[in-house]
């Protein structure tokens, strides 16, 4: 639980910041709710839960820092997943943009009354839809590849999705 006060402590000193950079006609934040489902390479299994994100732009159309959390559920376990991503930013269209990051993740997994604690890596291609030009609320898909650096070296492909909410 520590860990996701520090990225959400982490994330609102980012948006402070970050608020006096941004001219007024652009968002000092998204934030990201969704829905994220798991598979993992190594052994088969398949996880699902929630993911909550904040993400802001330090330089504006060459880096975006995204900082999230995500609770994966399967039968007998449960993984909170905390990461932070470098994305590159590209405009599409003036509705729809992509971004490719990668960044560390903290990984806590309970599972058969046995807790353990890892560092891992993410890879994430995102796409960002919005319905109007203002980019006031929008959805997103953010596919991506985890590598675990802890026991067993786990390896998983996943799929993000949800609504993202510009913050002014």
């Amino acid at each position: 639980m520590n860990a996701t006060r520090l990225v959400l402590i982490a994330s609102l000193f980012l948006c402070s910041v970050n608020a006096f950079a941004q001219s007024s006609d652009k968002e000092v934040a998204v934030i990201e709710v969704g829905a994220a489902a798991s598979r993992s390479l190594t052994d088969s299994v398949s996880s699902f839960g929630p993911s909550v994100a904040v993400e802001v732009t330090p330089i504006e159309n060459w880096l975006e820092l995204e900082g999230g959390v995500t609770t994966l559920f399967t039968r007998h376990s449960t993984e909170w997943d905390a990461d932070l991503l470098f994305k590159k930013p590209w405009t599409l269209s003036k509705k729809a943009e992509f971004m490719l990051g990668a960044g560390p993740e903290w990984i806590h997994t309970s599972a058969s009354g046995v807790t353990t604690n890892s560092v891992g890596g993410s890879v994430v291609l995102d796409f960002m839809f919005w319905p109007s030009a203002k980019h006031r609320f929008g959805w997103y898909l953010e596919p991506s590849y985890d590598y675990n650096f802890g026991r067993g070296h786990e390896q998983s492909i996943g799929i993000t999705g949800g609504l993202l909410i510009a913050i002014p």
